[in-house]
């Protein structure tokens, strides 16, 4: 009977459990490197961390995120069946708790400022190392928020009326593959690069390509390239 006050002790002192993380992503290789890559990292670092779920699509998301209940959702801007921002809108209701880390390639404004308005935490490029993303992961989990550095300008200029938040009608009328594709053509890409980088074949990124100048009604890549520069998109 005495010895009940000494558990209860002991557990009020025990070490706090594992940070649970559901992984989203639509390539199944860049989720097995970022797996391995934040365990290393957090080991190294001390940090406990448990991949509770994983997915692909945003329904995927969706239903995992609701029966894991994470403490942080790395997410894939980018995603079959809606993007990052369906995936925030549906999920946070449903959990709250829950903190959401975007992790993408895309680095453009536009992209930053939708899923934080939508409710993400924080916004990383996958150009990060593994020990950067575990000490993100560990801030947002904390409850801070956390961006690449050359994002958080963004952000800023967002919530504070500037430039970036302004919609952009033309933007708008792509789908977020387009705004991929046009970020690399932008910066002197060539097809079979883009290709390589987006793991679509080459008839893919000619067909978005044509999508893209028919949407924006420019004739050629060289106009293209300007509409992008015109707005930072490069």
């Amino acid at each position: 009977m005495g010895s009940a006050p000494a558990d209860s002790a002991a557990a009020d002192n025990a070490a706090p459990g594992p940070i649970t993380i559901v992984l989203v992503d639509d390539h199944q290789m860049f989720r097995a490197g970022v797996r391995t890559e934040l365990r290393h990292a957090a080991e190294a670092a001390g940090l406990s961390i448990d991949i509770v779920g994983e997915a692909d699509d945003t329904e995927r998301a969706v239903a995992v995120i609701a029966a894991a209940r994470p403490q942080v959702v790395l997410l894939d801007v980018h995603l079959p069946g809606g993007g990052g921002v369906a995936v925030l809108e549906r999920s946070l209701p449903v959990v709250p708790e829950a903190r959401f880390l975007a992790l993408s390639v895309s680095d453009a404004a536009e992209d930053v400022i939708a899923v934080i308005r939508a409710g993400a935490r924080g916004y990383v490029t996958k150009s990060i190392s593994g020990a950067e993303l575990a000490d993100a992961v560990r801030r947002v989990a904390e409850g801070d928020a956390f961006f690449s550095p050359r994002l958080a300008g963004f952000v800023l200029d967002a919530f504070s009326g500037g430039g970036a938040a302004t919609r952009d009608e033309e933007l708008d009328r792509l789908t977020p593959r387009e705004r991929e594709v046009l970020r690399f053509i932008a910066r002197g890409y060539a097809y079979k690069e883009v290709a390589r980088e987006l793991v679509i074949s080459i008839k893919t990124v000619e067909t978005h390509v044509s999508s893209v100048l028919r949407k924006l009604q420019l004739s050629n890549r060289r106009e293209l390239s300007r509409w992008a520069s015109d707005r930072r998109l490069a």
